[in-house]
């Protein structure tokens, strides 16, 4: 199944008339409140971007954390595909971590803001 929906994927992007590039739209948030020295869920959620050239990275220090799972890529009915990456972390009070996100040639980085 999972190789079948990336072959239509990726079908979808080399036979489609109406292939454009959009950008990600990146949320990152952990599954419960964050308090630091408890651990938690770090997330990034990446939607609505086309195409499915993609590469999520969980970053703390500017290093990336290993261990991290990542979801099968999936798209809606218009081919724009989502995609959440998550692992599990221990905030800590001055550490910075962030979702690092490469669509095609593009690279940004979107920093996890605590809310505590």
């Amino acid at each position: 199944m999972r190789i079948v929906l990336c072959l239509a994927a990726l079908a979808a992007v080399y036979c489609s008339d109406d292939a454009k590039y959009t950008p990600p739209k990146v949320q990152v948030y952990t599954a419960g409140p964050a308090q630091f020295g408890e651990k938690n869920t770090l997330i990034c959620h990446v939607s609505g971007f086309h195409p499915p050239d993609i590469t999520i990275q969980l970053m703390k220090e500017g290093e990336e954390i290993s261990n991290a799972n990542q979801t099968d890529l999936a798209f809606k009915p218009d081919w724009h595909f989502h995609l959440t990456k998550n692992v599990a972390f221990t905030p800590t009070r001055g550490q910075k971590y962030s979702c690092k996100v490469t669509h095609g040639r593009n690279m940004k980085e979107y920093a996890w803001v605590p809310n505590m």
